[in-house]
């Protein structure tokens, strides 16, 4: 697979490309390999990069550098969070997959979660300069738009008329998934650490 060109097909023309997606042979292994291990360190490094050496604006205390052992230790955490978060979003998918009439193929739902990830991976690189971090945050929601094209385009089987519910009931888990992930991040990361300089 040509990492370029997926890339380019899946945030410019994501109907077009699930399609190709759709016809490969590939396997969770291999999608991790050539894919999702690449592209969810983009976010991390550059969230590394970002708080460490730009640093992020506090009121009173003006400009706040993360120390290099929690900056890395924040990416690390992060990196490892995506990598499962992919997976367990894969996991659903298959789950609810009778419920919908739909395949419960995990190859197909991985192909789902890990594609639609895509916009906020990519556009993770933002994360470089703090303040436009919220970017992301819309890469984040296109990505939405792309999953819900992956399951009109079929890849878990899915009859034209129950696609919207199967679409809205994974957003729904995702939306959790991203909480929960959010707060353990948080907990694990104090703005209080960062004060300090761990």
């Amino acid at each position: 697979m040509n990492i370029v060109a997926r890339v380019q097909g899946i945030i410019l023309k994501p109907a077009e490309e699930w399609q190709k997606i759709k016809a490969e042979s590939t396997s969770v292994g291999e999608l991790y390999k050539s894919y999702i291990l690449i592209l969810a360190a983009i976010p991390a490094v550059a969230q590394f990069i970002g708080s460490m050496l730009i640093g992020a604006s506090v009121p009173v205390r003006g400009v706040v550098r993360a120390s290099f052992s929690w900056a890395l230790g924040r990416a690390v955490v992060s990196y490892i969070f995506s990598l499962a978060m992919v997976y367990v979003l894969a996991l659903i998918i298959k789950a609810l997959a009778p419920n919908f009439s739909s395949q419960p193929d995990l190859v197909g739902a991985m192909k789902l979660a890990a594609y639609s990830m895509t916009p906020y991976f990519v556009a993770g690189i933002l994360y470089i300069i703090p303040f436009l971090s919220w970017l992301v945050l819309l890469a984040g929601l296109y990505g939405l738009y792309v999953l819900y094209l992956g399951f009109k385009g079929g890849l878990m089987g899915t009859p034209p008329d129950k696609v919207m519910g199967y679409f809205i009931l994974t957003l729904v888990v995702e939306i959790v998934l991203g909480v929960v992930v959010s707060l353990i991040m948080g907990g694990i990361f104090s703005a209080g650490a960062l004060y300090r300089g761990f």
